[in-house]
Parts: C-alpha cells; structure tokens; sequence
C-alpha cells in the first residue's frame, strides 16, 4: 500500500515523543525542532488575531488564557510577548502532563522573558478550577484517539467563557511530503524526522475535525485552513 493510500484513513502509531523514558537532550532537541516549525506556521500570530478581536477597545481588559498540552512552551511564550509589544493584557497559564516538558518551558520562559506559568496537568482530565476566557492547543488533537478528541473538545467547552481554539495538522498527501521534507529542512533532531510524518498520518481531515467537534457538542465551530497543511477550529459559547 502506498503512503498516499495510506492517509485515507487515520493510521495512530505510537510517536517517540510519547514515550516515557525519552532522553532528556534528545527531547530538548526535538522541542527546538518543532519551535521553528511552529514559527514557519505562524501559529502564535494566529492565535494573537483571535485574542485581539476579543479585546476591540485594544487593551482595556484582561483576557484570561489556558493552554493545553503546551510542551515546551514556546506558543504561550510567542504569544505572551507579542500580546505585551500589541499593548494586549493576557494572563496565560500552560499545563502538560509530562514534567520534563514543563521543566523546559520553564527554562525557555526565563530565557526568553515569557511572562507565563506553567504547570502539570492532564488535559483530559475534567475542569477544577475557575473557567477562563480562552483555551487552546495546538499539535495535540492527533495524538489522541476519536473518543479521547471528543473528550478534550467537552473538558476545552467547559473550561472556556469566551473561546476555544484547536490547531493541529492536516492529513493529506502535501502535509504529508511538508512534514517529511520540511522535519529534515528545520531540524537534525531524529525524534522529529521520525514523528513528524507519523503525526500527519495521525491527524484529522477538516471534515472528520468538525464532525468530532458536533459529537462534543461544539455546535457551529468553524474551521480555518493556514499554511503549511494546517487547521484552526474556532468555537465560541452562546451566550
């Protein structure tokens, strides 16, 4: 069976990434490589326009913001500091259920000037504490299952007053030859060469994302598509 065959349907293999016992330098590497990736998506400017139209009066409120799965910090990062250079206020909190990742996010924060907290946390797990305005995350969808999605999307709704907003891949066959050669092109880690053409095969169609979406009860979420092979599903609470 050809790779082109193959991406008709979600093919879930387990992503080195996931495992326990992972190198920390090879993990550290492997968070370097997917923080150039995320830049060439713009995802963080993405994620800032979202955030700026919840704000019109440019700046006056407060907008609280949850990232989840958030690994080594680097969207919450981007989008905390150009959020402070745009005069927008954003209290930020990011959790992942893997202490080594927050570990490093942690150190990228003080190194960069990220004004964020970070915690451990499973993103599946149901809503504790006090909802925020916006939650988010970005390359986690496809790592779970379609029962798991359909959780994440009710456990995001119930956390958020204002926002949800879901970024992951796109599988197709040009998001599968960008992953393989763009992972080469980006970095020498083999953590990523290896798992980013396994996420691609993992990922979601824009029609299947909507449809796990309407099983959440995310009634009217819209779907923007961005380069390169990406997608953004929006949804807001009715009021």
């Amino acid at each position: 069976m050809s790779w082109g065959q193959a991406l008709k349907q979600r093919d879930r293999q387990p992503e080195v990434m996931d495992q326990p016992g992972l190198d920390p330098a090879e993990h550290a590497r492997a968070l370097r490589g997917l923080r150039r990736i995320n830049a060439i998506s713009r995802s963080s400017t993405g994620l800032l326009r979202l955030l700026q139209a919840l704000d019109p009066s440019g700046g006056s409120t407060q907008i609280s913001v949850l990232e989840l799965a958030c690994g080594g910090g680097d969207i919450a990062i981007d989008l905390d500091r150009m959020a402070r250079r745009s005069g927008l206020m954003l209290e930020i909190h990011a959790c992942d259920f893997n202490p080594e990742a927050i570990r490093l996010a942690r150190g990228n924060a003080q190194r960069r000037g990220g004004q964020v907290q970070f915690s451990v946390a499973d993103a599946l797990a149901e809503p504790g504490r006090e909802p925020v305005d916006v939650v988010y995350c970005t390359l986690f969808a496809h790592h779970l299952s379609d029962d798991a999605v359909v959780t994440l999307f009710r456990v995001m709704a119930a956390r958020a007053r204002r926002l949800v907003v879901v970024d992951d891949l796109i599988r197709s066959r040009l998001g599968y030859a960008l992953a393989w050669a763009g992972t080469r092109l980006l970095s020498r880690s083999w953590v990523v060469h290896t798992d980013g053409p396994l996420s691609v095969r993992a990922a979601f169609t824009p029609d299947e994302l909507l449809g796990l979406a309407e099983r959440a009860g995310l009634s009217g979420a819209e779907l923007q598509r961005f380069w390169p092979e990406r997608q953004r599903l929006i949804w807001c609470p009715p009021l």
